[in-house]
């Protein structure tokens, strides 16, 4: 192993971290309509959970408004049962061919405790950061300890802290618009 396959595979493991923040972030409802908000709901498709996307087209006509049209009629119930068990506090109205979802504006409570839980998911991500940082770190004093230059081993340790504070910054950007987005009325 050498210094530049361990920034590599650091990077690698930083951006990891940087799309499931992204991933994580887009669960956060922001008061406007959006598919993604239901990609956490399973549907009981013949014994098999199933997440519901898989079983159904979600659209958004307005901002406002879900629609969901599942491929089978037979399985409106359940889409509906689920939508209702998987917690978002979002009401379905089955009316035999569709289920509508009118999803609520959002209190300035409610607005707030969201930002919240996106900053939560960034100090997270930052965890995962430094814990990145640290095991590269402790990978190049190793390769020191072996007969790595030590001068080699400081640049090492900079561009890794330098490659932190790049993606410790892009965190910062992500919550910042998505503070944005939610904030906005």
């Amino acid at each position: 192993m050498s210094v530049e396959s361990v920034i590599k595979t650091s990077r690698e493991m930083m951006e990891k971290a940087i799309n499931h923040l992204e991933a994580e972030l887009v669960k956060i409802r922001t008061g406007k309509a959006n598919p993604s908000m239901l990609d956490s709901v399973m549907v009981d498709y013949y014994g098999a959970m199933t997440p519901l996307n898989q079983i159904a087209n979600i659209n958004t006509p307005d901002a406002r408004t879900l629609v969901i049209q599942p491929w089978e009629k037979s399985k409106l119930g359940d889409i509906e049962r689920a939508i209702i068990n998987s917690n978002l506090g979002l009401n379905p109205q089955n009316d035999g061919e569709m289920i509508r979802i009118n999803v609520p504006p959002l209190t300035e409570d409610r607005r707030k405790e969201m930002v919240k839980m996106a900053k939560n998911e960034a100090e997270t991500c930052k965890i995962s950061i430094r814990s990145i940082r640290k095991n590269a770190n402790e990978s190049i004093k190793k390769l020191q300890k072996d007969g790595l230059a030590e001068d080699l081993a400081k640049d090492g340790e900079n561009t890794i802290q330098n490659l932190t504070k790049d993606f410790e910054a892009k965190v910062d950007d992500h919550v910042a618009k998505k503070e944005k987005e939610i904030m906005t009325v």
